[in-house]
């Protein structure tokens, strides 16, 4: 008797596992991976066949895969950072192989902010915060405020206004118009002492020669 059950169990079993892989053609499924915004790879991807009780395959490192599935299948591709894609195999194909290209779109997520704080817990926060000592005295105060440090953490981060734009300005032109006469007075031959000096030396050599002669 116990033989028997034991029959009938696995007879049951096979009818099962007949009834849920239906008569379909095999067919070679192969294809590449790409992203569909700069057509390169996207490696590594989950492909799942759903209709076959979710087998799962992964393309290599190429974006490149090739399994056997069936005819009418309907298999989804998964990756991190990319939008889920679902295709489904086509009936009556003419051989026994499909190929296709696979364009999988990226997916960007907008998390929001997160403030990492020193503390592990919030009982550390409060604990350090009743033992922390602030100062009471104005002049203690107004001390740290005008230190280097401070100073020039808030030069850094403010705006000029309008009387330090109007001395830096002032100043830029000021170091132009020197800059320009300088230059004009040394391209200048009447206002070089050196031009002056080689042409008097040059009329006292030209005296000395005529007298010689």
């Amino acid at each position: 008797m116990r033989y028997s059950y034991l029959i009938l169990f696995y007879l049951l079993t096979g009818f099962a596992g007949f009834a849920q892989t239906p008569d379909k053609n095999l067919v070679q499924f192969s294809g590449l991976i790409v992203n569909a915004d700069s057509a390169t790879v996207v490696p590594y991807v989950n492909i799942t066949n759903i209709t076959v009780r979710n087998q799962i395959y992964a393309a290599n490192y190429k974006g490149y895969f090739s399994f056997v599935a069936h005819e009418g299948d309907t298999l989804t591709f998964t990756a991190i950072g990319y939008r889920k894609e679902a295709i489904i195999l086509p009936r009556g194909l003419a051989e026994n192989k499909y190929t296709i290209l696979v364009k999988m779109k990226q997916e960007i997520l907008n998390l929001p902010t997160v403030r990492v704080f020193p503390w592990a817990s919030l009982d550390d926060f409060k604990r350090e915060f009743l033992t922390m000592k602030f100062a009471d005295d104005d002049l203690a105060i107004a001390s740290k405020n005008i230190t280097r440090e401070s100073l020039a953490s808030l030069a850094s981060e403010l705006p000029r206004d309008g009387g330090e734009m109007q001395s830096y300005n002032f100043q830029n032109n000021h170091t132009r118009l020197v800059n320009k006469n300088m230059n004009q007075r040394m391209s200048n031959p009447l206002l070089s002492p050196f031009a002056w000096g080689a042409l008097i030396q040059q009329i006292i050599q030209g005296d000395q020669s005529r007298k010689g002669n």
